[in-house]
């Protein structure tokens, strides 16, 4: 039996996926599917970069602004949804074009992961949310970086879920994040065309500072102050996203603007580093220079 096509683009932050994405499903009679684990999240906009409407050019997305940042929504309960989206997209004759900067979520959909057979050890999860709250996120992070450096460099420290379910599967299963993965695999369900954005490293990192500048002249700042006032945790996952975080702290007053400013361009493009780290180990990529 032959498999669905469905395409996929991914790449770094700041690095054209969207545009491309677009222009695909424009080409191809196609809709897009975003695999962010940030734009999920409604009231969330600028630091995000949703597409505007505009930018969408009357092609229908999924997958974006439809969870309350107030609310839990894990990795799990996204592969479902998504693999929903893409099967609807599917029986209507159309194609599903995935887009995102997300590797977990990206791998997660093509790789046909089953969280649900993940194990889990509440005890340990809540000793390290404690050492959290004591001494930092940053002291949970040291332990993956001791403990499974290639999971590590790929989770952002801020990324306190993450960082946690990587540290709970070794202690539950003996297994790095990438080995229990592997486990948990099964035969892939779609026929997937993987096309990826990459750029020289100057350039994007350029692309970066200025798409920071100009969220912040979009009104960033007020977006994290509502959201601050919509009562949205600091600890809550979207809470956590490049942008936001800092903004909240400067807020706090742990910071000037400026230096919320500067902390966001430097994370970004650490996470761009992060992102290329992780998609490059896919062969099967069809590498698109920009």
């Amino acid at each position: 039996m032959e498999k669905p096509e469905i395409v996929c683009v991914v790449g770094p932050t700041a690095s054209g996926k969207t545009e491309y994405a677009i222009n695909l499903a424009k080409k191809y009679n196609g809709e897009v599917v975003s695999c962010d684990s940030m734009q999920i999240y409604r009231y969330m906009d600028i630091g995000t970069a949703k597409p505007t409407q505009e930018e969408m050019q009357n092609i229908p997305h999924h997958m974006i602004d439809f969870v309350d940042p107030r609310e839990d929504y894990s990795v799990a309960d996204f592969v479902r949804d998504a693999r929903v989206c893409i099967n609807d997209i599917l029986e209507r004759k159309k194609l599903p074009v995935l887009c995102g900067g997300t590797g977990l979520y990206v791998d997660s959909i093509l790789n046909q992961i089953e969280f649900s057979e993940e194990k889990k050890d509440e005890k340990y999860r809540h000793q390290l949310q404690e050492l959290a709250q004591v001494k930092g996120n940053d002291a949970v992070y040291a332990l993956l970086l001791e403990q499974d450096p290639k999971a590590a460099e790929a989770i952002h420290p801020h990324n306190l879920k993450r960082v946690i379910r990587a540290l709970e599967i070794i202690k539950t299963t003996g297994m790095t994040k990438e080995e229990a993965d592997k486990k948990a695999r099964k035969e892939p369900v779609y026929q997937a065309t993987i096309y990826g954005m990459q750029m020289e490293r100057e350039k994007l990192y350029q692309r970066i500072n200025l798409r920071v500048d100009q969220m912040m002249d979009r009104g960033l700042l007020d977006e994290v102050r509502r959201l601050l006032e919509m009562g949205v945790s600091r600890k809550s996952t979207a809470m956590q996203a490049i942008g936001y975080k800092e903004l909240a702290e400067y807020f706090d007053g742990f910071c000037s603007l400026e230096e919320a400013v500067d902390s966001i361009k430097r994370e970004s493009r650490r996470y761009a580093k992060r992102q290329m780290t992780w998609f490059r180990r896919n062969s099967d990529i069809i590498w698109i220079q920009r």
